[in-house]
């Protein structure tokens, strides 16, 4: 874990329930369906989403690999990489950094973070936790600047957004509740995603990619695979890799080699201040290491999420957009339920 992470932690679970004092949320049952995203079955059941298939699955073709899945738990740090420039002609997965015809500064941006999972997490909300943090640049899947430090866990169906107090914008609250119906994904979650030859191809074979395109009006699956690029169609992509080759576990000895998770790779916010048309987060040190969960879901896992103002993310309001905000281009809150 790194010592800047380790500093967030500073926050108890009670500390953070103290902090929420003035955000109790009077939202009402009727509201939650705003807050119930479309994940193509990977975080919700496929019900919530306009699959391509009604049970937003993916049958293998002959010739194409099998599916990899995750390990029952897991730790990773990732490097973050933002790409606003030429990512048309050099599209993901990445092989660590994008292609050197990409210069960090003029064309992407570096930050770090890390992800912590466990499928074996039983709770009142569900089974399975996660966590992602986001050290000092947020997810910039949202129409807001994403300069701060943040964190979304889910402990079963409940999903909850945390900020910190060193770097949290102005009227964001401490957490948040992101959604009562968005579970970590399950081991076997690449099911939902197509194969795509291209992005394999892309990293000579020693990946498998899985990704698609939806169209945001709509919802609906329009294309297999990164490229080509569809951001200027106003579509969003969703991607991620798999090492093609298995091999031992860093920490685990004695666990049966299995295929490492390479990349998650999307589209994030196009337009300013986000300005994250293609994101991807590169693993750096996968392992068989089960979170601690004091570190982790103990952050939120007293809080009631009945008490918990909902978040605004999709739709901040104006004091979080600021003046740089440009017309607004599709995000995922946007893909209507099936």
């Amino acid at each position: 874990m790194s010592d800047s992470y380790a500093r967030f932690l500073g926050h108890s679970g009670a500390a953070l329930a103290a902090l929420l004092c003035c955000w109790a949320s009077d939202a009402s049952a009727a509201d939650q369906p705003d807050n119930v995203y479309s994940t193509y079955g990977v975080h919700n059941p496929p019900a919530d989403s306009p699959c391509a298939n009604p049970d937003c699955a993916y049958v293998r073709e002959p010739g194409q690999p099998t599916d990899p899945q995750y390990p029952a738990y897991w730790s990773s740090n990732w490097n973050m990489y933002r790409v606003f420039n030429g990512y048309v002609q050099n599209p993901p997965p990445y092989d660590g950094a994008p292609p050197p015809a990409l210069k960090p500064g003029r064309d992407y941006e570096i930050s770090k973070g890390a992800t912590y999972y466990d499928s074996t997490w039983r709770g009142p909300a569900g089974e399975g936790a996660m966590m992602e943090h986001y050290d000092k640049r947020c997810l910039p899947i949202f129409p807001i600047s994403n300069h701060y430090t943040c964190s979304f866990i889910s402990l079963g169906d409940t999903a909850f957004f945390v900020t910190y107090e060193k770097d949290r914008p102005k009227g964001m609250p401490p957490v948040c509740l992101f959604s009562p119906s968005n579970h970590p994904p399950r081991t076997d979650f690449i099911s939902h995603l197509p194969y795509s030859s291209g992005d394999s191809e892309r990293l000579g074979n020693r990946v498998q990619g899985y990704s698609f395109w939806v169209a945001a009006d709509t919802g609906k699956p329009i294309q297999v695979g990164v490229s080509p690029d569809r951001t200027k169609d106003r579509a969003i992509m969703f991607g991620y890799a798999f090492m093609s080759k298995a091999t031992p576990d860093r920490v685990d000895k004695s666990a049966k080699p299995y295929r490492h998770a390479q990349s998650f790779y999307f589209s994030g916010y196009p337009l300013p201040p986000a300005n994250a048309p293609m994101v991807s987060q590169n693993y750096t040190n996968f392992a068989m290491v089960r979170p601690d969960p004091k570190t982790t879901w103990d952050l939120v896992s007293k809080l009631d999420p009945k008490t918990l103002p909902q978040c605004q993310l999709f739709n901040p309001p104006a004091e979080m957009v600021g003046l740089a905000a440009t017309p607004r281009a599709p995000t995922w809150g946007d893909i209507k339920h099936r």
